[in-house]
């Protein structure tokens, strides 16, 4: 486990990855089970190898005049919320280089949620700088 947040949330992953399983009860504390021939996935996430592949692909997703359901900085990455024509969610994401993951004293892994520039995002489609995932 990377990180657990209270009894709502863990994050499991192999190898040093900030997660590779998210699991959380954040929109199904105190809700039945789903029915019967239903999913209970949450969402399924894209990794970009880039934040200028991720700044395009947000540049896409407007152009088609998609809605965006929420962006987010998680320290570790950063990350576009959408939803699929069936209702599922989406997250295009790119991963900061693992020497800039935020980290405690203790040196554990310290991910958050803040709302994520999409103007500065879209800017990195005019820079050089084209930051690498830090695998």
């Amino acid at each position: 486990m990377t990180q657990r947040m209270g009894s709502s949330a863990a994050f499991l992953s192999a190898g040093g990855y900030h997660h590779h399983i998210g699991l959380n009860t954040w929109e199904s504390r105190g809700s039945s089970s789903p029915l019967p021939g239903t999913t209970g996935l949450y969402h399924v996430a894209f990794l970009y190898a880039t934040r200028r592949s991720l700044a395009e692909a947000l540049r896409r997703v407007l152009g088609a005049g998609l809605h965006l359901e929420g962006a987010a900085d998680h320290g570790v990455s950063q990350a576009l919320y959408m939803r699929d024509p069936d209702g599922n969610g989406i997250e295009l994401y790119w991963d900061r280089p693992k020497s800039a993951w935020p980290r405690s004293a203790d040196g554990s892994l310290l991910m958050d949620t803040r709302r994520l520039d999409l103007d500065a995002l879209l800017a990195a489609l005019e820079g050089a700088e084209d930051e690498q995932e830090g695998a």
